[in-house]
């Protein structure tokens, strides 16, 4: 009854999976993050932030620029004019002017501590897109992977199945001619059914995985490259010291906090010259055309004014109610707001690096250990297996093992995804991480067209393979016990 109840369930596991059995062509991660940047939202914003960064730092420039304007006039004036004894008589003046200005700062220390801010946002508008840069290289190999550690599983759940029902059938077998009890049966069925659940977990996990990797890259169903065979991980880094020295160096946040400091100790620079006086040289040409005289005059005749002006414009601040002195001391308190936060970068900088390289460094050794684990579960499988066929072991133990041995699988491929990801988190860390640092994962995926370089819900891949060599099991039947025929499932 319990086979019949599943049966529907694994008619839509089989159909769901289907989808995944279509040939497609599998991309690399290059060519993912090459599609990434040209579409991913966020990082799409960060490129406007950037170039609206570069525009707004260009306009304080103009503080230290000449201004020319162009300026003209037209007027009416309707005039009375009233002389005793002679009665009041009206007349229309007409007035027309034009006008060129120009304005020259000469000494305008506020102007040009806002030039000099502006150089120092464009250093900051460059640190926040190499930021960008670094994200975007790490979610997109973060996505990447996660779509094959989670084909790696649900393959290595799928082959558990199969493994499960194998032993089912052959705990069946052996009830049947009596060299079991049901109890073999139902513990086999019992694991058969939990293996069940795991798989449309699995498959739900890959699913999102998917969704997730098409929606940062822009594609329907992107297919990542698995791992070449045999599996070469990158060694781990020797020296943390060195890491640290580097990005207390070059990191993009401490440059960006180090030019922050900078702006703010200009902008005290900007607060302190409300004190001092300001220099304008002016120049000017200026045209005013009266066709019918002047409200002051009373003659009826045209009169043309040309003027030409040139001169300095000296200004002193003497006393505006103490907002200079509050500004000069507000604009301190933040320049010391700056240099904490400087110093709180550096800090985070150093912590991040540190455990990064701490990180990567355990993920290797843990890929070692999992690399030993799955050749010795391996051997303990087949060990009870045997057992299990001579009747030393019970078919619980094999279930156990078999579990443990599937599970370590799924534990190694996911570190090995772990310490790739870990080298570049490491240069992220440390404010090193550049497009060519995909190169060296790139290069050990499986080369197009090879049997390995499209990654299968359906078979596991490199990932999940341990290098060392598993010993051959060495239980022995015991003297006068025959093992049973093994006879195919039915």
């Amino acid at each position: 009854m319990p086979r019949l109840r599943l049966a529907p369930l694994c008619c839509a596991l089989t159909a769901a999976l289907a989808a995944f059995a279509a040939p497609v062509h599998a991309q690399s991660l290059i060519e993912l993050y090459d599609a990434a940047r040209g579409y991913d939202a966020t990082y799409q914003g960060a490129r406007s932030a950037y170039e609206a960064a570069l525009a707004r730092a260009a306009q304080t420039k103009a503080g230290i620029l000449p201004s020319v304007g162009l300026s003209a006039n037209a007027s009416r004036t309707e005039q009375e004019l009233r002389v005793e004894n002679f009665g009041s008589t009206n007349r229309t003046i007409p007035q027309e002017s034009a006008g060129i200005n120009a304005t020259q700062p000469l000494y305008r220390p506020a102007n040009w501590a806002t030039y000099e801010q502006g150089k120092r946002q464009v250093d900051i508008a460059q640190t926040q897109l190499t930021l960008a840069d670094q994200d975007l290289i790490v979610r997109v190999s973060q996505a990447y992977f996660d779509v094959l550690a989670s084909q790696d599983s649900l393959a290595l759940v799928r082959a558990q199945k199969v493994a499960t029902n194998e032993q089912l059938a052959f705990a069946k077998r052996n009830f049947e001619v009596g060299t079991a009890t049901i109890t073999d049966t139902r513990e086999a069925q019992a694991r058969y059914d939990l293996v069940v659940a795991q798989e449309i977990s699995a498959l739900n996990d890959l699913q999102i995985r998917r969704i997730a990797l098409d929606q940062l890259v822009g594609r329907v169903n992107a297919t990542p490259i698995p791992l070449a065979a045999p599996v070469v991980l990158p060694p781990p880094p020797t020296d943390v010291d060195q890491w640290v020295r580097q990005a207390e160096d070059g990191h993009p946040s401490i440059i960006q906090a180090q030019r922050n400091l900078e702006v703010a100790h200009l902008e005290v620079d900007k607060a302190r010259a409300g004190h001092k006086p300001t220099l304008d040289a002016q120049l000017g040409y200026n045209v005013t055309n009266n066709p019918s005289g002047t409200t002051t005059s009373t003659s009826l005749q045209g009169i043309r004014v040309n003027a030409a002006s040139i001169g300095v414009v000296f200004n002193l601040p003497l006393f505006a109610g103490f907002a200079t002195e509050n500004r000069i001391k507000e604009t301190l308190s933040l320049e010391d707001q700056s240099r904490s936060q400087l110093e709180a970068t550096r800090r985070n900088v150093t912590q991040a690096t540190r455990t990064a390289y701490l990180g990567l460094v355990a993920g290797a050794g843990q890929v070692k250990a999992l690399e030993a684990a799955e050749a010795s579960s391996q051997s303990a499988l087949d060990a009870n297996r045997l057992g299990y066929q001579v009747g030393v072991r019970i078919n619980i133990d094999v279930l156990n093992s078999q579990s443990q041995l599937f599970q370590t699988r799924r534990d190694l491929a996911a570190a090995r995804y772990n310490v790739l990801m870990g080298n570049l988190r490491l240069r992220q860390a440390n404010g090193t991480l550049v497009e060519s640092d995909l190169q060296p994962i790139n290069g050990s995926l499986a080369a197009p067209g090879n049997a390995g370089a499209s990654a299968s819900p359906d078979q596991p891949s490199a990932a999940t393979q341990s290098p060392v060599p598993v010993p051959p099991a060495n239980v022995q039947p015991p003297t006068g016990v025959t093992p049973p025929p093994v006879r195919a499932p039915r």
